[in-house]
């Protein structure tokens, strides 16, 4: 089953980053938000993607036609006879197929994922932005996709508040306060997985997050699969810098890729 990530938005939020790489590039511990999007799937044996391109999409070329001597010791001989090179390591994403699509710098997501529908094979797929983290339970996700039969699932997350929680009591007393309290409202977190039927409800000139997926649940073809656990979404300098204060503090809750590995088994 391929996973689609959507890759070209301009991220204006995080400009402190982006005015100069895309925001799938932006990292976090040293390593690229979308390598830590990628690894959480292939932990589950999904290691087939495609990534929609728009800004700065060469540097995401570059970053993947680069990647083997980036993560590996190497000797190169620049002789006479020509040079040639040999690699003296290994690395887990050897297995990764990724296929790096143009899909333009102002396409909305919805043009976006419409622009990759050549590349899609089979009856279903996945599909997540460049910039939201989870320990989100693939297997089970797709799992719960299967056993419902309609076109789209949407993992619905309750992010927490950036700011604190009061609980107030009579004539203004603060009976409690919680830092950063998990909000009530259910959201999307992206982590969809799509029939090839949700092409029919969209155009190259689109939203995904509007017409679409209104249309899919007027439709009752929309169903949402719950994740109480981490989620977190990049879109600010403040988020930025939360995530890589995780990371160094090892308080890493998306890093499945370190717990016992799973094979996937439905609908690849």
């Amino acid at each position: 089953m391929k996973v689609v990530i959507l890759c070209g938005g301009k991220g204006t939020r995080l400009r402190e980053e982006t005015e100069f790489r895309p925001k799938p590039l932006v990292e976090i511990g040293g390593k690229p938000i979308l390598w830590h999007i990628m690894k959480i799937y292939a932990h589950f044996g999904f290691t087939e993607f495609v990534l929609c391109l728009g800004y700065r999409g060469y540097m995401i070329k570059e970053y993947f036609l680069n990647y083997t001597a980036q993560v590996n010791d190497f000797t190169i001989d620049l002789g006479d006879s020509g040079s040639s090179l040999q690699y003296h390591n290994d690395h887990e994403e050897r297995n990764f197929k990724v296929s790096l699509v143009e899909t333009g710098i102002e396409t909305l997501t919805g043009g976006r994922l419409k622009r990759v529908e050549p590349y899609i094979e089979g009856k279903t797929f996945m599909l997540t932005y460049g910039d939201g983290l989870g320990d989100i339970d693939i297997h089970r996700l797709v799992e719960f996709h299967a056993s419902h039969g309609k076109v789209a699932t949407v993992t619905a997350v309750r992010p927490f508040s950036r700011f604190g929680g009061l609980e107030l009591g009579d004539g203004g007393l603060v009976r409690r306060f919680r830092e950063k309290p998990q909000i009530e409202e259910w959201i999307s977190g992206g982590f969809f997985v799509f029939d090839r039927r949700v092409f029919e409800y969209l155009n190259l000139d689109g939203t995904l997050e509007q017409a679409p997926l209104a249309r899919l649940a007027e439709d009752h073809q929309l169903m949402a699969y719950t994740h109480t656990g981490f989620w977190y979404a990049m879109d600010t300098y403040r988020e930025y810098q939360y995530l890589n204060e995780l990371w160094e503090s090892r308080k890493v809750p998306w890093k499945v890729w370190e717990t016992k590995a799973v094979t996937a088994s439905v609908g690849t």
